[in-house]
């Protein structure tokens, strides 16, 4: 995996739009009439109130707390930035809160406090326990970190957990179960040496105790060298309790045939002569961000036995705390936890360890573009492997209540574990396998409208996100321009800038146009203002002559017009079988809406032929298509000529003989909720529709904008379907992060 290039210019836009920040607070229940706020809040409100009040236990059956955390930080130690201060470390904490409901289903509110004072932080959060159901702390300096949450987790009766330090330790000891078990050590016999004795360092060796290690088999250095017994000098509690009786005094003497290497230090402490001194088949973590004590390819260059991780993306075996917190969280939190304890870390871990060993799902290898094995390149899962969600949780959920931590401990496992499987969100996995889909296939992409700023930004991610080349149609200066003016004149040598003025292929592109044209009353002139003046044509001529794999358009025209500019090139019309298709991400769910683009008014042939091709869009994102021919009418009620073609779709599709389901006419409510549906038994579908087939173009343009604009839903398309080329025609209000989707759609050829 290749490390991304990311400039302070996309970051700063990453963080400002839509709006300012990564998360939004939405209502989850309706509050639309005067009854719903007389619920809500007076006098509704009340009886809650009440309940509470005689029984604190069911503030978790009436309020949010037993799905809420706290980010914590003072800011004193944000990330490898150092003390930044509490406002600077808003972004921070904003996108933990979001990690944890991306992975995990937790809702999280970050919090900020303006002090450095141990007490008064420590009083802070004390006093906001009734409101959550989970504390977790997040970059704060030692040793001030040990204190506060020592004091935080002895006076408040929810877990207290600081993902620096024990975050880091539960990923780490998931990884060193395997890599011992390829070694075919055993953890009481390893010598384990670890450097740099901050919170993260010492968290991770304490639970290695806890879990089995020796202590005196554990060497603890720091900058001053090795922690033994009777030095002074810098030393403090934490480090003291792990102080071992021994003559060692640098890390290169502690080094020395040890098993184990754990590195939250520096870049570069660890030398090839180190390395060398180990005993046979060493693990080394070399955890320190951004930059490991030692990379990869210099352990292996001297030690080919060596197991090796780091804290980073684009190497094997990454020692990433998105693994370990959601789903701690997620566990305590559904069994109402008053801890985390290290019963429930070691459960963590272990759920972890055994999850790498399992064969890995399809899904997994096409995200990450390669297959994944265990062996020493594969000790940790990945981030995004689904199976997480409802792998980790119940392990974590069973030893809190095997602990005595569990104030309801969950009886039924499996029914939890299924439960834990319907919070995952298909629309995220669908599009991280687009994505790496896309960088698989390393399509070199044509944006024809280069004077647009949004299609730049598009063109200059696409880039340097991995996808593949970039071909910009425009002038030169005015890219240039353009470019300079968004923050990013740097991207001026990378991409490459095409149009009619400098291509040699312009009479080629002429020649083949004047074929397809001659008889539709287009002269030479006319031939060659389109060709040399359009960019929208010439652009077309380019992918149709293989001058690139793809082509995304329409950022600045309308969607109508570009498609006819595009039919002088190639056959994208209704007649053809191009089609128009959809996708409405909401909720967790896709649906796809079909035509959106091409057919103004279908008939049945029509119809079932726009099935045929959404169905093969569905199937290109990686969803079974289960098609609704979607109508005011049910099943033949009520009686209208407007529906009979709706009907009639279905009849066609029998005689197709296709391989997908399929039904209709029908309402969409009857389409989309499993309740509904159910009063019909005789539907053919097996559950709700993902695919809704809609009776003319205008009325799918209004679902799809009713949907974007008072669901909030999230549309990706209209999508092109049934061309010879990848062409993807985005709407004059797309984003630049849309034209990137859509690119990537064009170079996974999802059409």
């Amino acid at each position: 995996m290749t490390k991304q290039k990311i400039t302070p210019e996309e970051a700063l836009s990453y963080h400002i739009e839509p709006v300012p920040g990564k998360f939004e607070i939405v209502p989850s229940v309706p509050m639309t009439t005067q009854r719903d706020l007389s619920l809500a809040y007076s006098p509704g409100v009340a009886v809650p109130c009440e309940r509470i009040f005689e029984n604190p236990e069911t503030a978790y059956d009436y309020t949010n707390k037993g799905n809420l955390v706290a980010v914590i930080s003072n800011g004193t130690a944000v990330l490898g930035l150092g003390n930044l201060g509490a406002l600077a470390s808003k972004p921070v904490m904003e996108g933990k809160a979001v990690l944890f409901k991306r992975f995990a289903d937790v809702n999280s509110i970050d919090i900020e406090l303006d002090t450095e004072d141990p007490d008064a932080f420590v009083n802070a959060v004390r006093l906001m326990g009734p409101t959550f159901g989970g504390i977790n702390l997040e970059d704060i300096k030692a040793p001030e970190c040990f204190i506060i949450e020592q004091r935080l987790k002895e006076e408040m009766d929810i877990p207290v957990f600081h993902d620096d330090q024990h975050g880091t330790a539960v990923i780490c000891a998931a990884g060193l179960i395997n890599a011992l078990h390829l070694s075919g050590k055993k953890i009481e016999d390893c010598r384990i040496v670890l450097n740099g004795a901050g919170a993260a360092g010492i968290a991770c060796i304490e639970l290695l105790k806890t879990m089995g290690a020796k202590h005196d088999n554990c060497i603890v250095c720091d900058t001053k060298g090795v922690i033994y017994q009777g030095r002074t000098e810098g030393m403090n509690q934490w480090k003291s309790a792990h102080a071992v009786k021994t003559d060692l005094r640098t890390l290169d003497e502690a080094m020395v045939g040890a098993d184990v290497f754990l590195g939250v230090s520096a870049k570069g402490a660890v030398t090839a002569a180190m390395l060398e001194s180990m005993a046979a088949d060493p693990v080394i973590f070399a955890m320190a961000n951004p930059d490991p004590e030692i990379t990869p390819e210099e352990a292996h260059a001297v030690r080919a036995d060596a197991i090796v991780a780091t804290g980073r993306s684009d190497y094997p075996n990454q020692v990433n705390n998105v693994l370990g917190f959601p789903y701690l969280f997620r566990g305590a939190l559904d069994i109402h936890a008053r801890a985390i304890n290290d019963e429930m870390k070691i459960a963590c871990a272990e759920a972890l360890a055994a999850l790498a060993r399992q064969d890995v799902p399809d899904e997994v290898a096409i995200a990450y573009g390669k297959k994944l094995t265990f062996g020493r390149d594969y000790i940790i899962p990945t981030p995004f492997d689904p199976r997480l969600i409802y792998t980790i949780p119940p392990a974590v959920a069973k030893a809190g209540s095997d602990s005595g931590a569990a104030r309801r401990p969950i009886i039924d496992m499996e029914r939890y574990a299924n439960t834990l499987k319907a919070r995952m969100d298909p629309t995220a996995s669908i599009i991280r396998s687009l994505n790496a889909r896309a960088r698989q296939a390393q399509a070199t992409m044509i944006f024809a409208e280069g004077d647009d700023p949004h299609v730049l930004r598009a063109a200059v991610a696409y880039q340097r996100n991995g996808f593949g080349k970039a071909l910009v149609v425009g002038r030169e200066p005015d890219v240039k321009e353009k470019l300079e003016a968004a923050g990013l004149g740097d991207a001026v040598a990378e991409l490459e800038i095409v149009n009619a003025a400098n291509t040699e292929h312009l009479s080629t592109y002429k020649a083949f146009l004047y074929e397809r044209l001659q008889r539709k009353g287009f002269d030479r002139h006319d031939i060659h203002r389109l060709a040399a003046r359009d960019r929208h044509v010439f652009s077309s001529l380019m992918l149709a002559h293989g001058h690139g794999d793809g082509l995304v358009t329409g950022a600045t025209r309308k969607s109508a017009h570009v498609l006819d500019l595009i039919n002088h090139v190639f056959d994208a019309k209704a007649e053809y079988g191009a089609v128009g298709v959809t996708a409405l991400l909401i909720k967790g769910r896709i649906v796809l809406i079909a035509d959106t683009l091409v057919h103004e008014w279908p008939d049945e042939e029509d119809l079932a032929t726009i099935a045929e091709r959404a169905a093969g869009v569905a199937r290109n994102l990686g969803l079974e298509p289960r098609v609704a021919f979607a109508s005011f009418s049910t099943f033949g009620y009520p009686v209208s000529e407007r529906a009979v073609k709706m009907h009639l779709a279905s009849e066609v599709l029998d005689r197709r003989g296709v391989d997908f389901e399929y039904e209709g006419e029908m309402t969409p409510d009857v389409a989309l909720n499993p309740e509904v549906m159910a009063n019909y038994p005789f539907c053919r579908l097996t559950g709700p529709a993902n695919i809704l087939v809609v009776p003319a173009r205008h009325s799918a343009a209004i679902s799809v904008k009713l949907m974007q604009e008072l669901a909030g839903a999230t549309v990706i398309g209209p999508i092109l379907a049934g061309v010879a080329k990848p062409i993807q025609i985005c709407s004059t209000t797309s984003t630049a992060n849309d034209i990137l989707n859509m690119a990537v759609l064009a170079a996974s050829k999802v059409g």
